[in-house]
């Protein structure tokens, strides 16, 4: 089968942790063929198809030139086995308009995964409003005075911006309150821009967990990103300490209760993020862990999601 892998600059990936490799990886293992692009080299013409210079390569085994061009050629998407988004985050304009161009690809017989449309129906923060049961204390808006009540409530609290990833611009607030102004300020832009509020969970000590859900079936290890020194974020790309663990009896009931609906939406991999007793964050771009749960358990996490992408396009 042929892949193409819609994603970031290939020169970009760190592959000794990069969860895109790993797939990549694992799909040559079993005699795939992988092709590469961004989002930048979706083109469509009216009276044509949903096409992109695509780069198909062959990777060699080492990190340093970790993969081989074979050849660049322009190539419909509808051409490939399967089509994989793993471009990160933010989900800004240009993410959105390359999810409308690989759902016209869909039309045209394209396989994606995960689902153009799914993304877009799950922003990764506010995704977990329909599932309240899971969360901690949640407030979505543009106020400076519900964030205050709300503070006032809860004493203490985190503030985060809808777009961010790897922990970029989180906050906490304590009893004190102290500079929750300015904060509020930073987060909404006087009122222009919606942030989210929770109540904090001291659990996060322990780790914020990742959860990976693939085809609707939890991944039997989670990875506790743990924070150090002075941090709250337990984010890797903040700092934090990556421990693989098993999945507590809560982590599975929420990835059993979540995962069938998600798989349901066309959301082929899922990353659940799991704070104590709390789910914080449902992320659908670009999972990643893959490797570090691998590499400390043994579970082989990117062979789990080839068996599912391929029964996937089987059943398509």
């Amino acid at each position: 089968m042929n892949l193409l892998f819609v994603a970031d600059p290939l020169e970009s990936f760190q592959v000794y942790k990069d969860t895109t490799f790993a797939m990549m990886r694992e799909a040559q293992r079993r005699g795939h063929m992988v092709a590469a692009c961004e989002p930048a080299d979706l083109v469509w013409r009216s009276g044509g198809r949903v096409e992109a210079r695509v780069r198909e390569i062959t990777l060699t085994g080492t990190e340093e030139e970790w993969f081989a061009k074979r050849r660049s050629a322009v190539r419909a998407l509808a051409d490939f086995g399967a089509v994989i988004m793993r471009k990160d985050p933010p989900f800004d304009s240009e993410y959105f308009y390359a999810t409308h161009l690989l759902q016209q690809a869909e039309r045209e017989g394209a396989r994606v995964f995960n689902k153009p449309a799914a993304l877009r129906d799950h922003p990764e923060k506010l995704a977990i409003m329909e599932f309240p049961q899971f969360t901690s204390p949640t407030l979505v808006t543009r106020g400076e005075q519900a964030v205050r009540d709300f503070h006032a409530e809860h004493r203490d609290i985190i503030l985060k911006p809808l777009d961010g990833m790897g922990g970029m611009g989180i906050f906490r607030v304590k009893d004190d309150g102290l500079n929750l102004g300015a904060i509020i300020e930073t987060l909404n832009a006087g009122g222009a821009t919606t942030v989210m509020v929770q109540r904090f969970v001291p659990e996060i000590s322990e780790g914020d967990k990742r959860v990976l859900v693939i085809d609707g079936k939890p991944v039997p290890f989670c990875l506790a990103r743990i924070p150090q020194g002075g941090e709250v974020r337990g984010n890797l790309a903040a700092g934090g300490k990556g421990v693989a663990q098993p999945l507590s009896a809560r982590d599975r009931e929420i990835a059993e209760a979540l995962g069938p609906v998600l798989a349901a939406r066309g959301l082929l991999l899922v990353g659940l993020d799991v704070i104590g007793q709390c789910l914080t964050e449902i992320n659908v771009t670009s999972p990643t862990c893959f490797q570090e749960i691998t590499q400390q358990t043994g579970f082989d996490v990117a062979a789990m999601f080839v068996d599912a992408l391929e029964a996937a396009v089987a059943a398509s």
